[in-house]
């Protein structure tokens, strides 16, 4: 089972896409679940469900951040190695996908805040919206890098 299917799975289960993506990584970041769910919970819906950045994006983001990144504000290099890391697996999805912006993976003509109340998860849901593909690749995409990173 790769960390897309988990993550997909996570998705199908009612968790949003930017802690699905994150939730398949728990482990790796040494992060319970509940914190991880928590920690990412608004990034679901493009942000808030304002349609912006895919939250499978934002949530792989997320896990690079834990993995990746500094608690050194003064550490510019750091700070640049992490945004080209997650400039390259955000690259990598856009190039799949066409976009790393949720309402054009939406296929959403609006721009704007959409309405803050989550859609129900229904089988019409699922049929209907592309994320759960979407969650898929993009856990699938960071899993794949974290692989290389770990080759390094």
């Amino acid at each position: 089972m790769t960390k897309g299917d988990v993550a997909k799975n996570y998705f199908e289960n009612g968790y949003n896409c930017a802690q699905a993506v994150a939730l398949a990584f728990a482990d790796e970041m040494e992060l319970d679940g509940d914190t991880v769910a928590r920690l990412t919970g608004g990034f679901g819906g493009g942000i808030g469900r304002m349609r912006e950045v895919c939250g499978t994006v934002s949530g792989a983001a997320f896990v690079m951040s834990a993995l990746y990144g500094s608690s050194d504000p003064k550490d510019s290099k750091a700070k640049a190695d992490l945004y080209a890391v997650i400039q390259q697996v955000a690259g990598e999805f856009k190039q799949i996908n066409g976009s790393v912006v949720c309402r054009e993976l939406l296929g959403l003509d609006r721009q704007g805040f959409d309405s803050p109340q989550p859609e129900a998860r229904t089988n019409a849901y699922y049929k209907k919206r592309p994320c759960s593909e979407l969650v898929k690749i993009s856990a699938d995409l960071l899993e794949a890098f974290v692989n290389e990173q770990s080759k390094k």
